[in-house]
């Protein structure tokens, strides 16, 4: 979560420095950024829904094809014990 209020600190120190500078912003509008969001979810319909169609639970067929971690991303602290048990083998 720190990771996430850094990077939101990060970007309205940028938005105060171009609105001093008078520039406007390069990030896309909202509606492209929704187009984007669709995108994601749209790949995972087939996926999910072969999956569905097996007799699978959807929250198991999220987790069958890593659904969640391709929309979100690595989440923080989601995969930060298999990483600690790793570093403990060697």
């Amino acid at each position: 979560m720190k990771l996430y209020v850094l990077s939101l600190g990060a970007g309205l120190l940028v938005g105060v420095v171009y609105s001093l500078l008078n520039v406007r912003s390069p990030a896309p509008p909202l509606v492209a950024l929704v187009g984007l969001l669709g995108i994601l979810v749209g790949e995972q319909i087939i996926p999910i829904g072969k999956q569905l169609l097996g007799g699978t639970a959807f929250s198991a067929a999220c987790d069958k094809t890593q659904a969640t971690s391709h929309l979100f991303g690595q989440l923080p602290g989601r995969h930060a014990e298999p990483q600690a048990e790793e570093t403990e083998r060697t």
